[in-house]
């Protein structure tokens, strides 16, 4: 039987405005109608290059979710036209229109206060909408960060690690790392800023549930996210944290009142407990000490209880093997140095089954 916990969407200090990069896809003024088609930019020649990782610690495909070939565009339907809906909405809009990366989807607009036109529209030719990746109301995606609730502070100081490329990724062919560049380079101070303040001000909401069991759908990768096999099957979970979205035609339509679930092992959060509250007799250190008695955070600090689990564990991963530098960052470096992958697995389990 399966154990579940449900998550509020979490903040936590692996974070960024990630957004697609357009540099390589501008979108004539003649047809703001009509999204630009998601395109994986070339690599930003200042980007540091990937560093080294041992054999035996790869990184985790199922975390550093990559499109085939195939599928890396916008995949075109018969219907990308006709007015879609989403359940607890009134508005109606086209797959295509969802895909706008200058006018993002707000299937909800009650459920957030006003934002800047930044997050919503961006300023073309780049950078594209915040909202278009983080959505309206901070909570994000798998293949992105949750905003909600961070401090103006950390969203700056991510966005300058960005610019600066203290913020890497040994996966820097990922297309959310790559356009985060892009958008970091391209917005302004005055626009950094006002994003900032704006998902600084959000609270986190429930929005991922996380299950423990030992067998899990098949997935394949669609838009740079786990989604189930369309030819059906189960097979076991492994060392693996499997999420997925709650709804994928949902989620095709961009629909943030759709969340997501976390396939985590059976024990996995009880053994990440230990871990995470004793330090597991000197594998790392406690967690409260910088993130706060109920991990969630402590000024600029940021929180941890509730993330999703696929980007903690590309930051713990991108920490542990040198990708990301920095104040902070250095200071978690020997945190996590004599993590294995189980300890990882176990750790993001427990982490993301709370409550930010």
């Amino acid at each position: 039987m399966a154990k579940t916990r449900t998550a509020l969407l979490p903040v936590f200090f692996a974070v960024g405005l990630i957004a697609w990069n357009v540099a390589s896809q501008p979108v004539p003024p003649s047809s703001p109608a009509v999204p630009a088609t998601p395109v994986t930019p070339a690599p930003d020649s200042s980007a540091p290059a990937a560093p080294a990782y041992p054999a035996n610690d790869p990184p985790p495909l199922w975390a550093f979710a990559m499109d085939p070939p195939e599928t890396a565009h916008f995949q075109k339907s018969a219907d990308d036209d006709v007015p879609k809906s989403v359940p607890n909405s009134t508005v109606q809009l086209s797959r295509k229109q969802a895909f706008n990366l200058f006018d993002a989807p707000d299937w909800h607009p009650d459920s957030h206060p006003p934002a800047p036109d930044i997050v919503m529209h961006g300023r073309r030719p780049r950078p594209a909408a915040c909202a278009f990746c983080h959505f309206a109301h901070g909570m994000g995606i798998p293949e992105g960060a949750t905003l909600a609730g961070l401090s103006e502070n950390y969203i700056l100081e991510q966005i300058n690690a960005y610019r600066s490329g203290a913020r890497g990724t040994v996966r820097p062919d990922m297309i959310a790392f790559r356009g985060m560049v892009g958008v970091a380079k391209a917005l302004t101070d005055e626009e950094a800023k006002a994003a900032a303040s704006y998902y600084a001000s959000l609270k986190g909401r429930p929005w991922i549930k996380v299950v423990e069991t030992k067998t899990v759908p098949k997935t394949i990768v669609k838009a740079y996210t786990l989604v189930r096999d369309p030819a059906g099957g189960t097979e076991p979970i492994g060392n693996r944290i499997i999420e997925m979205p709650l709804d994928e035609n949902l989620f095709d339509l961009r629909d943030d009142g759709s969340g997501f679930i976390a396939y985590v092992p059976v024990g996995s959060i009880k053994r990440g407990r230990a871990l995470v509250t004793t330090g597991g007799k000197g594998k790392t250190i406690p967690c409260a000490a910088c993130h706060g008695s109920d991990l969630r955070g402590m000024g600029d600090v940021p929180a941890i209880a509730g993330r999703g689990p696929s980007n903690l564990t590309r930051q713990l991963y991108n920490i542990q093997y040198g990708a990301r530098n920095g104040t902070q960052v250095d200071l978690m470096k020997p945190v996590v140095a004599k993590l294995t992958p189980e300890d990882r697995v176990a750790i993001v389990a427990y982490v993301s089954s709370l409550k930010p």
